[in-house]
């Protein structure tokens, strides 16, 4: 389909076309509050503003619940449902169409654009949601098997149960954080030769400090207890999806996770983009997965075989020195389980999600080194320092390291649908 146009100025290349519009939480200098606007260009669309100067006088299905723009999270207008944000979302793009039908609500309206228009540069982002719990899904194929493959060997690299089900665990919903957010190196307990059987552990700061590059799809429809989401439904009830950091103490993972699993190698931060893209804004680059060699069990056979995204992924490094490059480049498509799996399996028991629970995709890599998401993998544990343009090396993080993602979908600079940035720089750990 052709770009739409618009009469406001949006950069080429932009991640916010008009083809995006996607939602977040602001507050700007003139006014601290946090509420709901929607990004454009390299502006953001106040919604409060917007709603209270009779911006949505034309559309009539948002009129009863136009107090949600004014919440400091995303839950509410989000649990109006899938069929409004596309309402609303259809509406706002015809706002700013270069041939818009309602020209009095914004284009032609200074004293609104003053009002409700705001650089990016000059607003500070919020969480967009309230997260009540957070589920994190290990559904990349091609991370599960480097990784495995360390620590069991290739023939046993893949548990027997990892293509009959989206393996996943409760991480901590309490240090989900929005991009920009420091992280700081945790301290942790660990073995500094996990080969050797009777060394002490110790307790000290994380040596093996990593990323995960993640995506991370938000609950916009809860179930009740003892209700499982039909796997024909479950697309439903997501929201959007933003881009996701998942930072990992590998070396405190490595010692703890035997037998249930990662814990204090996981809770101490998780990074999200800012910009939530509404699901129907990546319908159009929708594609089929990995395939599942297996036949999965019925309740996860979803009748749509392209049911992840086409999402070009980068990771960039900027080090304490301030030299930056490009480390990774993967894809969205790299998953064996989508979302929509991933939410009926988590609920196939009957467990309860509510409006603004999130699921994280698990760490998305490809099958060459240059697309792997994590330093795991392009270090093989620390065995082979990753060079890198500068002529620094890094096997894991250090102090001072700046991780950035990017992600974005299309190839039509004026139709981009972006998710901005995810950005975490790492603090030294806290001494007690």
């Amino acid at each position: 389909m052709p770009a739409l146009k618009s009469w406001f100025s949006i950069p080429r290349g932009s991640h916010f076309s008009l083809a995006n519009i996607p939602f977040g939480i602001i507050s700007t200098a003139s006014s601290k509050t946090p509420r709901v606007a929607v990004a454009i260009g390299d502006h953001a669309l106040d919604l409060e503003a917007f709603t209270a100067n009779n911006g949505f006088s034309a559309l009539s299905t948002i009129q009863p619940h136009q107090a949600v723009f004014s919440e400091s999270t995303l839950n509410a207008f989000a649990a109006l449902g899938r069929p409004v944000h596309s309402v609303v979302r259809k509406y706002i793009q015809s706002v700013f169409d270069r041939d818009t039908p309602y020209p009095e609500v914004l284009k032609a309206n200074s004293d609104l654009q003053k009002k409700a228009i705001f650089p990016l540069a000059e607003v500070q982002m919020h969480i967009p949601f309230q997260i009540g719990d957070y589920t994190d899904f290990f559904a990349g194929l091609h991370h599960a098997f480097h990784a495995g493959r360390q620590f069991r060997g290739p023939i046993n690299a893949l548990q027997p149960n990892y293509k009959h089900l989206p393996v996943g665990y409760h991480g901590r919903a309490s240090s989900v954080v929005v991009s920009g957010t420091p992280i700081r190196r945790p301290n942790g307990q660990y073995k500094t030769d996990p080969a050797a059987e009777d060394s002490a552990p110790v307790y000290a700061p994380c040596r093996k400090l990593d990323f995960e590059l993640e995506l991370g799809a938000f609950v916009c429809k809860p179930n009740d207890m003892g209700k499982p989401v039909p796997i024909l439904e479950a697309e439903e009830n997501i929201f959007g999806v933003v881009m996701m950091n998942d930072w990992s103490a590998r070396d405190v993972q490595q010692w703890e996770y035997v037998p249930l699993g990662p814990f204090n190698a996981k809770n101490f931060g998780t990074t999200i983009s800012a910009w939530v893209v509404l699901s129907d804004a990546l319908a159009p680059f929708k594609l089929k997965g990995i395939e599942n060699d297996v036949d999965v069990l019925p309740y996860l056979r979803e009748k749509d075989s392209k049911s992840v995204f086409d999402i070009r992924l980068n990771v960039d490094l900027k080090t304490s020195s301030g030299n930056s490059s490009t480390i990774a480049e993967s894809n969205g498509k790299y998953l064996l389980w989508s979302f929509p799996q991933m939410l009926a399996h988590h609920t196939s028991t009957g467990c309860p999600m509510q409006v603004g629970d999130l699921m994280g995709s698990g760490t998305i890599s490809g099958t060459e080194p240059t697309q792997f998401g994590s330093l795991l993998e392009q270090s093989e544990n620390g065995k082979t320092p990753v060079q890198l343009p500068s002529g620094e090396i890094r096997k894991f993080l250090e102090d001072g390291d700046e991780i950035t993602f990017t992600g974005v979908c299309g190839t039509d600079d004026e139709a981009l649908v972006g998710f901005g940035q995810c950005v975490g720089r790492i603090e030294p750990a806290p001494q007690f």
